[in-house]
């Protein structure tokens, strides 16, 4: 595929806000995660809780209004992504920019509360309740779209974990075939009951700060977060999206194939596309969500494909697992690394299972790249790897 430039990029998560607070977590070396607990919450574990989500939105957006798209809100209002699409927008044009917002959660957390409202009186669910315009996975999409007033194609990507690497993979596949000129893509998910429960029910969540490929990891944390990217291209910026790889494996409802089929397979679809070959790629960041089996199958697959030696690691351990938005936060990282030549440690790892044989980071450093890829993987072995670059 012809290279895609990543014109701006930003994320808000439980590091903080912009592009310098997710740095300057990395140099830190400074994790997100607090076991102070979520909303009502009983469960003993920790979370990746992004603060400032009280403020409602604008009053033209009432309708929307919950905690996801709040979260939605307070991202696009950093870096100047909003300017950088209204510049984008006099460029193309607004009907040419196309919008790919991925999300899991979307605003089940509103339908919690409008739940808790619940009149016996009638039955009747509470007047402010609106579920086309919060819970429904759309939401997000929408709201990103009409915020930034754009009006070219616009989806919701919902693919569990994977969801917000494969709206890059959308987004380019959209571009090619001529439906548009650019695109904002990004992946939102905020913190909620059900999915607190709903994991903890799967006994994938960890009493414990998440330690991912550590010989003592038990789970993931679970994080919120909200990534926004516009690609543009031909646009003269460094970094580009080289290439994209997407598999299903198929193997179970909630875990991977113990040999790491589905992410090889997608690994190399992404070198592949790009036409580059294993040994070109400087750093992955891993999918590691810290669980038992899903970091054993990984590590299986970047050895498979990478080799023992290619340095790796997780970045979960400092925002937890934002789920939804796991990809598009995680590809800002990526991009940081890029921009800065960073390979961050694998954070709270203190010693490596001997089963994982590849290259995790137990210490940060610095070191030029040129090429890093970066893992996401999901339920029902849905899988996407990215691969991005520099050009100098």
């Amino acid at each position: 595929m012809t290279p895609l430039g990543i014109s701006y990029f930003t994320a808000t998560s439980a590091l903080g806000r912009g592009l310098d607070a997710h740095l300057q977590a990395l140099l830190d070396e400074r994790s997100g995660l607090h076991d102070a607990g979520f909303e009502t919450s009983r469960l003993h574990t920790w979370t990746g809780e992004v603060i400032g989500l009280e403020t409602p939105l604008p009053t033209a957006f009432f309708d929307w209004d919950c905690r996801n798209n709040r979260l939605a809100e307070l991202g696009l209002l950093q870096d100047g992504f909003i300017d950088a699409v209204a510049a984008a927008r006099t460029r193309h044009g607004a009907d040419r920019i196309a919008v790919y917002v991925a999300t899991s959660t979307a605003g089940v957390q509103q339908t919690e509360l409008a739940y808790r409202a619940y009149r016996s009186d009638g039955g009747a669910l509470p007047d402010w309740f609106n579920h086309r315009t919060t819970q429904n996975s759309f939401s997000v999409a929408d709201y990103t779209r009409l915020r930034l007033g754009l009006a070219g194609p616009c989806a919701a990507v919902s693919t569990a974990c994977s969801s917000s690497a494969k709206v890059f993979a959308s987004a380019a596949r959209a571009i090619a075939a001529g439906l548009c000129d650019a695109a904002v893509v990004g992946g939102v998910d905020s913190l909620c009951l059900t999915t607190l429960y709903g994991f903890n029910a799967l006994q994938l969540i960890s009493h414990d700060i998440c330690r991912p490929a550590d010989v003592d990891r038990n789970g993931l944390s679970l994080g919120e977060a909200a990534g926004f990217a516009l690609i543009e291209p031909g646009i003269d910026t460094p970094l580009r999206l080289l290439g994209y790889g997407e598999s299903n494996d198929a193997h179970h409802m909630s875990a991977p194939h113990p040999e790491g089929r589905g992410a090889h397979e997608a690994m190399q679809a992404a070198l592949t596309r790009a036409g580059v070959e294993p040994s070109s790629v400087d750093y992955i960041n891993l999918h590691g969500t810290g669980t038992p089996v899903n970091d054993l199958a990984e590590d299986k697959a970047v050895c498979a494909l990478f080799g023992r030696d290619i340095p790796c690691s997780s970045t979960k351990g400092w925002s937890g697992h934002t789920l939804g938005a796991a990809g598009a936060l995680e590809a800002t990282l990526s991009l940081l690394c890029l921009r800065h030549g960073l390979l961050p440690r694998s954070l709270n790892t203190r010693k490596v299972d001997t089963r994982i044989e590849g290259n995790i980071l137990l210490q940060t450093r610095r070191a030029p790249l040129q090429r890093v890829l970066s893992n996401s993987f999901g339920f029902g072995g849905t899988n996407c790897s990215l691969l991005f670059g520099t050009v100098h």
